[in-house]
């Protein structure tokens, strides 16, 4: 069954005084009714709108009130970066109260995106494990490096990876140790070295001009 806040029956919409949310379950419930009617019950309700809190607020509704699997998703989220904000947002939300039993991401742009965002959810809700999530910190004042560059090649390097691993690539002695120490595999920078921790403990000190090297030869021992 799937309900899409563009297009409610206008009647509906019209009994409901226009509200979205309201005609959204009544619609999916209309349609749950006609296929118990037919004694059919191998389906999934899809009810997405574009807003998230529409979104949210329809969800919840409609696990309340029946049993069936729920597939979820914020329609026409937007492009890759605001639309991948909004549905893990939605999404989210809505999968750490435990609504939900498959997801779509949908994206203006291309489909592999629309996966990687929907990995990303799950990954970090701990409802899968594939792949590397990388830890890296902000570039405030403390941050001595290139960050964004060394992150940017590890992330294109670990693409295709699908084993769970938990990398860190830390730019200060302040919060980076701790952050390095906690991954599988984490390097921290300091002022003029770097360490590269392997599952908790620091196995080297390098230059800072060779870290990343150091980083990716590590990563590839690992995997």
């Amino acid at each position: 069954i799937g309900i899409n806040s563009g297009s409610i029956d206008k009647k509906i919409l019209k009994k409901n005084n226009g509200n979205i949310v309201n005609s959204m379950v009544e619609s999916a419930l209309e349609n749950v009714r006609l296929l118990e009617s037919l004694k059919f019950n191998n389906f999934k309700i899809s009810a997405k709108a574009s807003s998230v809190l529409d979104t949210i607020n329809v969800y919840e509704l409609v696990s309340n009130k029946v049993d069936y699997p729920l597939h979820l998703g914020v329609t026409e989220a937007g492009p890759r970066f605001r639309g991948s904000i909004k549905s893990s947002v939605g999404i989210g939300i809505l999968l750490s109260k435990g609504i939900g039993d498959t997801i779509r991401v949908s994206l203006t742009g291309k489909s592999i995106d629309e996966v990687k965002a929907a990995y990303i959810i799950l990954n970090s809700l701990g409802l899968r494990r594939v792949g590397v999530d990388i830890i890296s910190c902000p570039t405030c004042g403390r941050t001595t490096d290139d960050l964004k560059q060394i992150v940017d090649e590890i992330e294109k390097l670990t693409a295709d990876i699908k084993k769970n691993l938990k990398l860190a690539v830390m730019g200060c002695i302040v919060n980076g140790p701790g952050e390095a120490k906690d991954a599988d595999l984490g390097i921290a920078f300091g002022k003029e070295k770097a360490a590269v921790f392997l599952k908790g403990r620091v196995i080297k000190r390098v230059d800072k001009n060779i870290a990343s090297k150091e980083l990716k030869k590590e990563l590839e021992r690992l995997v």
